[in-house]
């Protein structure tokens, strides 16, 4: 009698993106996992070591859905669906490295045409990587405020790896206003807009039944964040001038 083949004996499964049923290791229809394997610490540090070695497509599907539907992409790529969207080491990676190109020449030529502008060196050479650094502590902050939503520390890393991918595009384009008005604290325009786009963002992720209690939280959350990264900052200012 002729064995049945493994895909046979595996109990049918529905994939979470398209709701096609099928058996075995990938859905059939749109080739993403049937079993979404819940995400930890050890799979981030695997995929961190895959933006070094391949980066996904998918990287302007991920930008528009991030500014479209903040919050709830994050969302869907943890419960539904991931084959769509460039991974979150790759894009913070991509966004991180466009901010940083885009800094680097704006405050070299600031600097150019004002030579004593130190605060163009600091903002040129530092401002990415004190971001980077600190995004595990960002994360830790996150997750202790809204502890009570189930998610661990690994998930609560991905949302604010792609919150952060935007936020960096953002603080990359934003210095270019020097060039029109070399005296503006670029601050006052960053900080306003991270302060509806991240509260929004964590309150369509972790869909809390209040949901304006959710934003408010996420208000505070971001509050805190700006004055550990004002005092960072200081530190960092001082200690290369």
């Amino acid at each position: 009698m002729p064995k049945q083949s493994d895909n046979n004996n595996k109990e049918k499964q529905t994939c979470a993106a398209c709701g096609h049923a099928g058996a075995g290791n990938y859905c059939s229809n749109c080739g993403q996992e049937l079993e979404l394997k819940r995400i930890t610490v050890g799979g981030l540090f695997v995929d961190a070591f895959q933006v070094i070695t391949n980066l996904d497509s998918g990287f302007f599907y991920t930008l528009k859905q991030l500014i479209t539907r903040p919050g709830k992409m994050q969302w869907d790529y943890i419960h539904r669906e991931r084959l769509k969207h460039q991974k979150p080491f790759s894009m913070l990676f991509i966004c991180a490295s466009i901010a940083a190109l885009l800094r680097y020449w704006t405050f070299s030529a600031l600097q150019q045409n004002m030579p004593g502008l130190n605060e163009a060196f600091f903002y040129k050479e530092y401002w990415v990587l004190i971001h980077i650094v600190l995004l595990p502590f960002y994360s830790l902050i996150i997750y202790l405020f809204y502890f009570k939503s189930k998610y661990n520390y690994a998930e609560v890393g991905i949302l604010l790896m792609y919150t952060f991918s935007l936020l960096f595009l953002l603080s990359g384009i934003t210095p270019l206003l020097k060039f029109i008005s070399p005296t503006i604290d670029t601050v006052f325009v960053e900080f306003p807009l991270a302060l509806v786009y991240a509260p929004l963002t964590m309150a369509n992720f972790f869909k809390e039944k209040n949901r304006w209690l959710s934003f408010a939280k996420g208000v505070v959350v971001l509050v805190i964040i700006f004055i550990l990264i004002q005092i960072i900052e200081d530190f960092v200012y001082e200690w290369v001038s």
